[in-house]
């Protein structure tokens, strides 16, 4: 498979084409080839296990925050405060992708020579999917856990409120397998992440129902009150709308949206998503806190032999998935095993897309001179 193919308003694009596709738009940007191959890798790996909200969608809008100073590229991290345990690390504003993997091997370092390490991550640019920093922990026999919030970034409401008070603040974590793929759970505390409003704006899948609340408190499943108008030229922003993003499970996920602004925001010293008198005064960024575990450490075990741990985990999986499914025919699945069954499918059949999304993807492509790249 080699040539995109358009079904309708649907476009399955190759992981090759997009990655080459990406790749040279990052490079005419300003990144570094090897920045330009990381950031395409990990937005298309996104799309391949399911979550387009933090895949390639991202191409154009992260091409204008370049333009608008509001990614930098090929940053190196800043360590603010170096222990044997943990480490305060300032992301300086750069791409995600990679101030991520830099933070992130800080962290598996520590945890692998102290059995228990922790990173505070303040000023990086947008960190993607967090199951890449949960994958990479777990690939070292890491256990992690990963909170994260998106400072300067109002949209989503508080339960029981309809102004914006806070941003989609994922929480992930990953427990890794011996001898097996590692078990991630990785989710946005808004009811739905804001690229997955971005991927029904342009067409794609549409929203669940109550994802949304509108500025007169109507509850909707449209994604246009998160973005509103969208200027001649401009990517749709969803800070220009009058609507916002709904905390998932009512008081239960607000509250954990709550706290990853607590951990994330406040205690990593990056700032929480804004404040009374300053909403629009505080730039863009991610925080993230994240805590590693040792597993090699704590369980005594090396883990190259037969694990006690692994051993654990594996029972109480299969005693999950022999639960009765509620659907005749249907499964029981547990956090990650979605992500692998979408992941063969789409290294298949390609990355599908709204064609209005591929499209922008392209024109953001030629308009940075990208005419040489099969993009067909």
């Amino acid at each position: 498979m080699s040539a995109v193919r358009r079904e309708g308003k649907e476009v399955f694009v190759p992981v090759e084409v997009m990655e080459r596709v990406g790749k040279a738009t990052f490079e005419a940007s300003g990144c570094s080839p090897q920045e330009a191959e990381t950031i395409i890798t990990r937005l298309a790996g996104a799309n391949l296990r399911g979550h387009d909200s933090h895949g390639v969608i991202r191409v154009p809008r992260y091409v204008q925050w370049i333009d608008d100073g509001r990614q930098v590229p090929n940053q190196t991290i800043e360590v603010m405060l170096d222990q044997p345990s943990f480490a305060v690390i300032d992301g300086r504003f750069g791409f995600g992708q990679s101030i991520g993997e830099q933070t992130v091997d800080i962290g598996i370092a520590k945890a692998k020579q102290h059995g228990v390490a922790m990173t505070a991550l303040r000023n990086s640019g947008h960190l993607g999917r967090i199951g890449d920093w949960a994958e990479r922990a777990a690939a070292q026999g890491i256990v992690s856990i990963h909170m994260v919030n998106v400072r300067g970034s109002l949209i989503v409401a508080p339960f029981g409120g309809v102004d914006r008070r806070g941003s989609t603040n994922p929480f992930c974590a990953g427990i890794p397998m011996p001898d097996d793929d590692p078990i991630i759970l990785d989710f946005a505390t808004s009811l739905v992440a804001e690229g997955k409003a971005l991927v029904a704006l342009k067409g794609g899948k549409p929203l669940p129902a109550g994802s949304l609340v509108d500025a007169d408190g109507t509850i909707t499943s449209d994604p246009k009150p998160l973005y509103g108008e969208t200027p001649p030229g401009q990517y749709p922003d969803p800070a220009r709308g009058p609507g916002a993003l709904r905390a998932f499970g009512d008081h239960k996920g607000f509250g954990m949206n709550f706290l990853m602004e607590m951990m994330a925001g406040a205690l990593t010293g990056s700032g929480t998503a804004g404040a009374l008198g300053e909403e629009q005064n505080r730039p863009f960024c991610n925080g993230m806190f994240s805590i590693y575990v040792n597993l090699e450490a704590v369980t005594g075990v090396p883990t190259h032999m037969g694990h006690p741990f692994a051993e654990e985990v594996r029972n109480y999986v299969e005693f999950v998935k022999s639960a009765r499914p509620t659907e005749p025919g249907g499964h029981v699945l547990i956090p990650g095993e979605k992500e692998k069954m979408v992941m063969a499918e789409r290294l298949k059949t390609g990355l599908p897309l709204a064609a209005e999304a591929w499209d922008d993807i392209v024109a953001t492509a030629r308009s940075k001179g990208v005419n040489d790249v099969e993009m067909r």
